[in-house]
């Protein structure tokens, strides 16, 4: 199926809660075991980091972690400031209000780039890519999850049947929409190629998550 645009920027304050108040427990573990896996340790960037779930089991897993999280949307960030203040590792967490496209840290700033399901709200990734790339030094690791896009909607809708079915309907709904809105594992080794990406691996975790990813050095 064609892929329908969403908002880039969830900023109103019912997207934002009810982003916040979804269960992604499961995926967000299996996020961080990868990250684990491909080594990841010391000075972080969440690119996308909307309400801050990550950030704090980064901490508590990885002693030496430091994680700055960025997003464009206040009402994300209102929430991330509640997660870090309610942590115990809330000194070696940080928040910013910034654009993934353009990210205003110097070059090889981080030893860890990551971002969790922010690549399907971009109508063009290229520069959320190449800024990416861009501040994660030479050998660092880089994860980048994503939804990616079901061959048709029949599909996307037996997806929120399987995964949401728990959820209220306008979360449902959100699903439903962020599947549309995915990109296609090809389309994604595309896009990282033309990025200057092409040793990343495209990986598929599971039936609606794909990650483009680097093991550290």
């Amino acid at each position: 199926m064609d892929r329908i645009l969403e908002p880039e920027v969830m900023d109103t304050p019912e997207e934002a809660d009810g982003y916040d108040s979804m269960d992604h427990a499961g995926p967000n573990r299996s996020f961080v075991e990868r990250l684990l896996e491909l080594g990841a340790t010391g000075r972080m960037l969440d690119v996308g980091t909307g309400p801050g779930h990550m950030p704090p089991m980064v901490c508590a897993l990885v002693p030496e972690a430091r994680v700055v999280g960025i997003d464009l949307s206040t009402n994300m960030l209102r929430h991330a400031e509640r997660h870090r203040a309610a942590s115990p590792h809330a000194e070696r967490m940080e928040y910013r209000l910034a654009d993934a496209k353009a990210i205003d840290f110097e070059d090889a700033a981080f030893d860890v780039v990551y971002s969790n399901t922010i690549l399907h709200h971009i109508p063009d990734p290229r520069p959320f890519l190449r800024e990416c790339k861009r501040v994660l030094r030479p050998g660092g690791v880089l994860l980048i999850r994503d939804l990616y896009r079901p061959a048709t909607p029949a599909a996307a809708l037996e997806l929120v049947g399987l995964h949401a079915a728990e959820a209220d309907p306008y979360q449902q709904e959100l699903f439903r929409a962020s599947l549309h809105a995915a990109f296609t594992p090809d389309e994604l080794r595309e896009l990282a190629r033309e990025c200057g990406l092409e040793r990343a691996e495209v990986v598929i975790d599971s039936d609606r998550h794909m990650s483009l990813q680097l093991r550290g050095q």
